[in-house]
């Protein structure tokens, strides 16, 4: 039996990586997230450890209603699971360029 992860930054992480997952279940999108991000695809089996190559697996899901939708009913996840994982792991990478709503 695996035990629990409760650390949020290594549940963030998985999160992350059931959507790099996600992503690459579907030839066009993967296409798509490769050409944008510059990767070649014998490079994403060692750029899934760096976690700021994770931070671009959900920035890439999340730009899109449709796709963050569609990943989280495929992860079994709430949509707003989704970008708490991409807070947190923003958050623990130090990055300026993630802004929440406030309401």
């Amino acid at each position: 039996m695996k035990k629990p992860v409760h650390n949020p930054r290594e549940v963030a992480e998985i999160v992350a990586l059931q959507a790099l997952s996600f992503v690459a279940g579907e030839p066009e999108r993967l296409g798509l997230f490769l050409a944008e991000t510059g990767v070649g695809p014998e490079m994403l089996r060692n750029a899934a450890s760096d976690p700021n190559f994770l931070l671009s697996v959900l920035d890439f899901v999340m730009r899109d209603d449709a796709t963050v939708k569609a990943f989280a009913s495929t992860a079994e996840l709430h949509p707003t699971n989704v970008a708490a994982a991409r807070q947190v792991l923003g958050d623990a990478l130090g990055d300026p360029n993630w802004e929440r709503d406030v309401p």
